[in-house]
């Protein structure tokens, strides 16, 4: 884990954009990180999610999540926003 990337506890699901939004500290900067239900549903291995699902099935891929979003930081992966966006 790279102690330069912080990932607070501040998740919310986007029911208009079908995705949780998360920020993630970068050596003291906040970024903004979305994952969609497409991807989580790949990460739960399941067909499709319901909206009462997503943060259940974000949590318990949490660490998954957060590996894939500090290698997508390190390649430099950022959207023209400046954000992650994890997709499948």
């Amino acid at each position: 884990m790279n102690q330069s990337i912080l990932f607070p506890d501040l998740q919310h699901w986007d029911n208009e954009r079908q995705r949780v939004h998360f920020p993630v500290q970068v050596q003291g900067a906040t970024l903004d990180c979305y994952i969609g239900i497409q991807a989580l549903a790949k990460l739960a291995e399941c067909e499709c999610l319901s909206d009462s699902q997503v943060l259940q099935v974000f949590e318990e891929y949490r660490f998954d999540i957060e590996d894939w979003v500090e290698t997508l930081i390190e390649q430099e992966a950022f959207d023209e926003h400046g954000a992650i966006q994890l997709q499948p």
